[in-house]
């Protein structure tokens, strides 16, 4: 390796670093968001695991091999996981729907930093490897070749990602404050369903309603992040079908009446996408356990 050949290699390993090192951080926000409640979410659940396997395995194999083709294999899977992201938080995807989160920023930010990072680096020639030794065909001539245009392509399709991701984002729900639902006269809002043998209480969709274990009788402690996974059923609500026990509602810190159960605040859970699930039911998430409203008759 001669010294003029030594600022390539210089680059090229900074930028073999820092692409591995985005990646696995991409797949360690992702593994930490699906052990605290999307390994529930169906279908969405099982995309985050392969996410997070196969953004190790390519974290690992930039880091390992500097390879050009594995390098442009992993730009181009920061930018699909970021499309994901975007599809399910601007439409949905399978049923579910993204809402804004920090987490979520900072993984799209990371994405779209680790596509830039490593698109350089399949863009970049190898030096200094074989070169000199007449080998001009193979391996060795795709190490050699030369992207024209890379680097005004690589920084045009990163600013464009950056402005869908921005874009989405502003549009996208991010808060928890709750609207007040008029009362219907004589209606019956709540509902009950019965899951595994329980009698659980539902709301007008029939999806499970929690009750968050940190909660005090009336009032609640779900704010924020936690909010956002586990949106508080805005009230007041009229309870039918031979519900008992007492329905009533709370002021939450912002304005918003969130309805409660016997003193409990209640919410729904974003890992249910329809009737007669309770995928959030003794989960120990956001802070402490929650459980579904079982109800007497």
């Amino acid at each position: 390796m001669t010294t003029a050949n030594q600022p390539g290699v210089t680059v090229r390993l900074l930028l073999r670093i820092a692409g591995a090192g985005l990646l696995i951080a991409t797949a360690s926000l992702h593994l930490d968001l699906y052990l605290t409640g999307y390994r529930t979410i169906p279908t969405i659940g099982w995309l985050f695991l392969l996410q997070i396997i196969v953004a190790y395995g390519l974290g690992a194999l930039v880091l390992l091999t500097g390879n050009r083709l594995v390098a442009a294999a992993g730009a181009g899977f920061a930018l699909a996981t970021l499309g994901g992201y975007l599809l399910t938080l601007q439409f949905g995807l399978f049923g579910f729907r993204e809402v804004r989160t920090t987490a979520g920023i900072v993984a799209g930010i990371i994405e779209v930093a680790a596509f830039a990072v490593l698109a350089a680096l399949a863009a970049l020639p190898a030096v200094g490897r074989g070169l000199n030794r007449g080998q001009e065909h193979g391996a060795a001539s795709l190490a050699a070749m030369r992207v024209p245009y890379a680097g005004p392509a690589v920084a045009g399709v990163s600013v464009i990602a950056l402005g869908l991701l921005g874009g989405a984002l502003a549009v996208a729900t991010s808060t928890s404050a709750v609207t007040t639902v008029p009362a219907a006269a004589g209606g019956a809002l709540l509902r009950t369903e019965n899951i595994g043998g329980a009698t659980v209480l539902a709301n007008a969709q029939g999806r499970t309603l929690y009750w968050f274990a940190p909660d005090s009788p009336g009032k609640s402690v779900c704010y924020g992040q936690c909010a956002q996974y586990w949106p508080p059923v805005p009230g007041p609500d009229h309870g039918g079908n031979g519900i008992t026990g007492t329905l009533a509602t709370i002021r939450r810190t912002g304005g918003g009446l969130q309805e409660t159960y016997n003193g409990h605040p209640l919410y729904t859970y974003v890992g249910d996408t329809g009737p007669g699930q309770a995928n959030g039911n003794n989960l120990d998430l956001n802070g402490g356990f929650w459980h579904e409203v079982v109800v007497a008759r």
